[in-house]
């Protein structure tokens, strides 16, 4: 295996292994920390302070996404699990209420942050990792 292919597999492992511990929370975090607050506070739809307001459905969704399970019911599970873990009470596990929710997530806004995190990630990359670099 030349050095090229095994640091580029050494890193596809790393991202693997941090992959896995990134759940709802940790998106929840970033959304709501100083990089990203002001694009979500701008992008917030009108909405009552429910089960799923736009935020945390927003980091279920992703959350959702990461898993290696995908469901919605695991997405749901999970935030249940979270709740009484942080010592509030558990709700419903119905996924009904969460779908809901996901399908009133905001274009607008989901566009806005895939826009900020990609403007992120291409300021912070080397030059060599930039598509057409070389040109």
């Amino acid at each position: 295996m030349k050095h090229g292919n095994r640091e580029s597999v050494q890193q596809q492992r790393r991202i693997a292994k941090q992959v896995q511990k990134v759940d709802a929370d940790h998106f929840f975090n970033l959304l709501t920390g100083p990089e990203l607050l002001d694009i979500v506070e701008a992008h917030l739809p009108a909405h009552r302070e429910r089960q799923y307001p736009p935020t945390v459905t927003l980091s279920m969704f992703l959350g959702q996404t990461m898993s290696a399970d995908g469901s919605c019911q695991n997405a749901v599970n999970d935030a249940v699990v979270n709740r009484v873990l942080n010592g509030l009470a558990p709700w419903s596990v119905s996924t009904g209420g969460y779908c809901i929710a996901r399908q009133r997530l905001p274009q607008a806004m989901v566009c806005a942050l895939v826009r900020q995190t990609g403007e992120r990630l291409n300021d912070s990359a080397l030059p060599h990792w930039l598509w057409e670099a070389g040109r």
